[in-house]
């Protein structure tokens, strides 16, 4: 997995890093984008574009067939991507429906990255993270700039691909910084406050589900939930009461784990170019490992927990 190499372009109390964490992550609006970042940076120098060489934080990882992972190490290097696929060119390729834009990668890089998320995903079932697969919806304008309509986006397997690789090397982020006893910002999610669980309860027992009281609620207990809603082609309606009470995912230095992945420790790491997050822990894994230039430093460690709480603030905003 190769993250564009932000910290090397953006470097700790310089004037681009106190715009960025003034701003704390890129806004997205239906059809604008406020960047955390000057274009020049991400839509360019940071962006990984097809047949153009690009400096780039690598993390490799290693499973087994089960999908367990056994190994992970962190390195810069300078990247060339051969093929800057869309998810439906790719789905398409796998599916036997290859364009000439996929064709020279199909059995070099499409197949065994494929295989690979094949194995990843036994890791991934036997986790039971929660299950919540809720469409995205897409706002369509007219030409006069006014919400024409909304559709929902179909969600492929190139799409779970993508974001299960994404899950592990965050994962491996977090590890390594860890690994150091370097200081850290986790991305945590913590259980579902139980007074909201004893209305979903009684919200599911009205509809004749069963959700058990009185043990140690786990994803793997709502996703029952979710897959028998599935098999009552309820599953829209049961998904949204269950995410409803799901606490907020935050930004904390402490580490209470994540919730909803599953996960004992989780750090952002894969999207510096639009998260204040993720661009401190690259920071960290370069101080870590001594890779040169845009290393944490020792005023940004020291006060990584009151960043936090300010771009926990900022996402909410």
């Amino acid at each position: 997995v190769a993250i564009a190499d932000v910290s090397w372009f953006v470097t700790p109390g310089s004037e681009l890093d106190r715009e960025a964490r003034k701003r704390g992550n890129s806004t997205y609006l239906p059809d604008y984008v406020v960047p955390m970042l000057p274009e020049k940076l991400s839509n360019d120098l940071c962006s990984l574009k097809e047949g153009l060489d690009r400096p780039a934080l690598c993390a490799d990882m290693r499973f087994d067939k089960d999908g367990r992972k056994r190994g992970h190490r962190f390195y810069r290097a300078m990247i060339r991507s051969q093929a800057g696929l869309s998810y439906n060119e790719a789905q398409d390729a796998i599916d036997g429906a290859v364009n000439d834009h996929a064709a020279p990668v199909l059995e070099s890089a499409v197949k065994p990255l494929y295989a690979a998320y094949a194995a990843v995903k036994k890791g991934r079932d036997h986790r039971s993270p929660l299950d919540l697969d809720l469409p995205e919806r897409k706002i369509l304008f007219d030409e006069t700039g006014h919400v024409d309509g909304v559709k929902l986006r179909e969600r492929f397997d190139a799409h779970r691909l993508i974001e299960e690789f994404m899950i592990q090397a965050n994962v491996a982020a977090a590890e390594t910084v860890e690994e150091f006893k370097l200081p850290l910002i986790y991305r945590v999610h913590d259980q579902p406050d139980p007074e909201k669980m004893d209305g979903v309860r009684t919200f599911l027992d009205s509809m004749n589900y069963t959700l058990a009281r009185g043990q140690t609620l786990k994803p793997s207990n709502l996703n029952a939930v979710l897959h028998e809603a599935e098999q009552r082609d309820e599953s829209m309606m049961i998904g949204q009461v269950v995410l409803r009470a799901q606490a907020q995912a935050i930004y904390d230095t402490e580490n209470i784990s994540h919730f909803g992945l599953n996960l004992r420790r989780y750090a952002h790491f894969t999207s510096p170019i639009r998260r204040y997050a993720d661009l401190t822990v690259h920071r960290s894994i370069v101080a870590g490992l001594n890779l040169g230039k845009g290393a944490q430093s020792e005023r940004e460690a020291n006060e990584l927990a009151s960043i936090a709480e300010d771009i926990s603030v900022l996402e909410r905003q």
